[in-house]
């Protein structure tokens, strides 16, 4: 019907807005202390493009056609766009690039509930040409800071190595690799009872499976699975990695190698970052290092590392509007002028215009007429603005202040 939003779609109002704003406002405050720049790319990508890293499944794209028969797609994730971006428009830049983004993103839902949400809003960054311990290091301790401005305070980071777990299962048949890691992707038991595995590799399963909690506990379990040189190399970097992230003391960090991202492009770490102050723990965002994507897109297929995460704004928005932090009225309006006859048109305008030139950021509104003083009064009174300013057909101004004194 042409007065409903499409399925799947939605609209936002002032207030939305501005409690949007007020979280996309302090992320962006936090990237800018670290050093990161916005970069905005196209919201339309090709499905190439979309698909070169076998990271996004093809069904969850919400495909469209232009008049070139091209193949295209609405961006489901930003990573993708980023790294076509980074070594086809910014050849040449130096290395560490620093970059953040706030945007929409889409998604076919693939559930058969009406309605079901399609559009969403994220903000993240993503860390390109800076490798290694330090590289991975900052990006985690930048999530602690985003969560901090915020003010949240009950969330965990759950750290996996994706290098490290798709190298244990290596050690299965290979015709059985993808079903097993799907059973502890999910953390399915019973699947993974059912494989026509042997006992000794089902026993691997399910110590795969486990690899979850104290960060100390875990990498002495991993170590005991009879790692060859690469891997203990792998586990060590991860050690060390944890150690620094311990040094710093207030981050709340879970092991746990068992942690599979749908996202195929990711080599060394993924992350989630779980709030749970519900009964049910909400994931707030999610990130890993790829260090062969950009390749995927470099004229002379140039590998560059790279890292980032990204926050999902509806989730944050719900944990703060439980904590009752976020904005809840739109933001009121610091005067309203008032021309008290049509000679004063002109001195009005000039009047609110002298205000919205001041130093601070005001906000000024002009009544537009055919309405009696009482009914301006209550105006002012409905939307909370701070002062009435009369101005006179000579242009002086008389004001009228709507604050109650206390």
């Amino acid at each position: 019907m042409v007065y409903q939003p499409a399925a799947g779609a939605r609209d936002l109002l002032p207030l939305d807005v501005a409690q949007k704003r007020w979280i996309e406002d302090r992320l962006e405050q936090v990237f800018h202390r670290w050093g990161y720049h916005r970069i905005i790319t196209s919201t339309l990508e090709r499905m190439d493009t979309l698909m070169a890293g076998e990271a996004i499944d093809r069904k969850r794209v919400i495909q469209l056609q232009n008049s070139e028969d091209e193949e295209l797609g609405l961006r489901p994730e930003l990573t993708a766009s980023i790294a076509r971006t980074a070594v086809t428009r910014m050849a040449g830049v130096t290395y560490p690039q620093r970059l953040y983004y706030n945007a929409n993103v889409f998604r076919r839902t693939t559930e058969s509930r009406h309605n079901r949400q399609q559009e969403f809003y994220q903000a993240g960054v993503e860390l390109l040409g800076g490798g290694g311990l330090l590289g991975n290091a900052e990006v985690l301790l930048l999530v602690a800071d985003c969560l901090q401005a915020l003010s949240i305070s009950h969330w965990h980071l759950i750290l996996g190595e994706a290098g490290i777990t798709r190298s244990l299962l290596s050690a299965f048949p290979p015709n059985l690799q993808a079903t097993v890691r799907s059973a502890i992707a999910n953390l399915d038991r019973i699947a993974l009872d059912s494989l026509p595995l042997s006992d000794e590799l089902k026993q691997r399963a399910r110590i795969i499976l486990d690899l979850r909690g104290n960060p100390a506990d875990v990498l002495e379990k991993v170590s005991n699975l009879g790692l060859d040189a690469e891997q203990q190399t792998a586990v060590n970097h991860l050690k060390s990695l944890v150690e620094l992230l311990e040094s710093k003391g207030d981050l709340p960090l879970i092991l746990d190698l068992s942690l599979i991202q749908t996202i195929d492009y990711y080599t060394g770490i993924v992350f989630e970052v779980v709030s749970d102050t519900e009964t049910q723990a909400r994931v707030l965002g999610r990130g890993g290092r790829y260090d062969q994507l950009l390749g995927l897109y470099h004229p002379q297929g140039e590998n560059i590392p790279g890292i980032g995460f990204a926050l999902n704004i509806e989730d944050l928005y719900q944990i703060l509007l439980l904590n009752k932090y976020l904005p809840q009225v739109t933001p009121a309006s610091n005067y309203l002028v008032v021309p008290e006859t049509a000679n004063a048109y002109a001195a009005a305008f000039a009047y609110a215009q002298k205000l919205r030139d001041s130093t601070d950021l005001v906000r000024v509104e002009i009544d537009l007429g055919e309405r009696d003083a009482e009914a301006i009064r209550e105006y002012v009174r409905d939307r909370q603005i701070a002062q009435i300013v009369w101005i006179k057909a000579d242009g002086s101004p008389r004001i009228e202040s709507m604050v109650k004194s206390q």
